[in-house]
């Protein structure tokens, strides 16, 4: 019996749309968290980075758009229900709870990329790579305002 390392996944394109759904909460999520964070982080130190929020929101927008019309394109509904979004007092945790959710929506976003790979469906495949290098560069900045490496997402099983 093959173990799950190398036994084959099984994906649908029913199964894809879910995870899509699910993908599109967490950018709905983003969306809101950066809007929230980018106008209320105070301090000096947090300026630039508070910009850079207010420009992350807006390529979030751009992910949930392109995320619903590859659900749609697979005969899907798109959700409308984000994710919870977390907030604080203090401007670290909240650049924290984003850096955790850039590490697991971009682990998540490596794990479609093969999925949609499996079917055959490529283009949302190539479309996911670009959302997925946005992902990074937000990553980068957020562990960057921290003083911290950036982590390595993995894959999500």
């Amino acid at each position: 019996m093959p173990d799950k390392a190398t036994a084959p996944s099984v994906i649908t394109r029913e199964k894809l749309v879910d995870l899509l759904n699910e993908d599109l909460s967490r950018e709905y999520q983003a969306i809101i968290a950066y809007v929230v964070y980018s106008q209320v982080l105070k301090g000096a130190q947090y300026m630039n980075i508070a910009d850079e929020l207010a420009v992350h929101a807006t390529e979030e927008l751009a992910h949930a758009i392109a995320l619903s019309n590859h659900i749609d394109y697979l005969g899907g509904m798109p959700s409308v229900t984000p994710k919870p979004v977390k907030t604080s007092e203090k401007a670290e945790d909240m650049l924290r709870f984003d850096l955790e959710n850039e590490k697991q929506t971009i682990a998540n976003y490596r794990r479609r990329i093969r999925q949609c790979d499996e079917l055959n469906e490529f283009a949302i495949g190539e479309s996911i790579r670009e959302i997925l290098m946005q992902e990074q560069d937000h990553l980068i900045a957020l562990a960057t305002a921290l003083g911290v490496d950036p982590p390595n997402p993995g894959i999500a099983d």
